[in-house]
C-alpha cells in the first residue's frame, strides 16, 4: 500500500544550501611553479563566496531559513505520522473496504505535506540564487578594480587551471576588497506560488 510506505522528504532544504558552504572550498590549482604569464589572471568566484564575510553571512542566513522551513513542515507532518502509524497498527483488522476508505482519507493529507515540503525547498533555492546574485553584484566592481590594478589582460576561472604559477590569482585581493565594501546582506525567504497538485 503506497499510503503506508510513502515518505515526506525534506532533503531539498539541505540541497538548497550552497554545496560550497557544506563541503568547504574547492581545491585550488596546484602551485607547480614556472614563470607567471603577464596579463593572465585567475579568480575563483566560489572561493569568494565561501571566504568573504558577506558570503559567510548569507550562508548562515540561508541555513536559518532552511531550518525554519524544515521545522514548519515537520510540525505539519507530526500528526499525519501519528495517524499513519495508527493505520499501520490496525490495517490487519480492517476489511478491504475499510482499508481503502482510510487510505483515501490519508492520501490528501500526505500529498499536502509533500507539496509543502517541495514548495519550501523551491523557495529556499530561489532565495539562495537571489542572495548569490546580490553578492555577485557587489563583487563585480571589486573584481574589475583588482583586474585593472594587477594589469590583467585575460581572466580565467581558477578552478579550471590544473597547475602552474599562481602569482596572478586575484581571489584573495577581491575577498579583501569585498570585505571592505560589504559584510552582510539582509533577506527573507522568497515566496513562490503554490503549484497545482498532481492528480493521483
Amino acid at each position: 500500500m503506497k499510503i503506508i510506505t510513502a515518505a515526506v522528504s525534506v532533503a531539498t532544504f539541505v540541497a538548497a544550501i550552497p554545496a560550497s558552504a557544506q563541503q568547504g572550498s574547492a581545491p585550488a590549482a596546484a602551485p607547480l611553479g614556472g614563470t607567471a604569464i603577464p596579463g593572465l589572471c585567475m579568480l575563483s568566484r566560489e572561493a569568494i563566496f565561501i571566504n568573504a564575510a558577506v558570503g559567510k553571512a548569507a550562508t548562515a542566513r540561508l541555513q536559518q531559513l532552511a531550518g525554519d522551513a524544515q521545522a514548519e513542515v515537520a510540525a505539519e507532518r507530526k500528526p499525519l505520522d501519528a495517524d499513519l502509524q495508527a493505520f499501520q497498527a490496525e490495517v490487519a483488522k480492517l476489511t478491504p473496504a475499510q482499508r481503502s476508505q482510510r487510505e483515501q482519507m490519508l492520501q490528501p493529507r500526505l500529498r499536502a505535506v509533500q507539496a509543502k515540503a517541495q514548495l519550501r525547498g523551491r523557495e529556499i533555492e530561489a532565495t539562495r540564487e537571489k542572495a548569490m546574485a546580490t553578492i555577485a553584484d557587489y563583487a563585480q566592481p571589486v573584481i574589475a578594480q583588482v583586474y585593472t590594478q594587477r594589469k590583467c589582460g585575460l581572466l580565467v576561472d581558477r578552478n579550471s587551471v590544473l597547475g602552474g604559477n599562481l602569482a596572478n590569482d586575484l581571489t584573495a585581493d577581491v575577498v579583501r576588497g569585498l570585505d571592505a565594501k560589504v559584510t552582510t546582506i539582509s533577506f527573507n525567504r522568497e515566496t513562490l506560488p503554490v503549484q497545482p497538485a498532481a492528480k493521483p
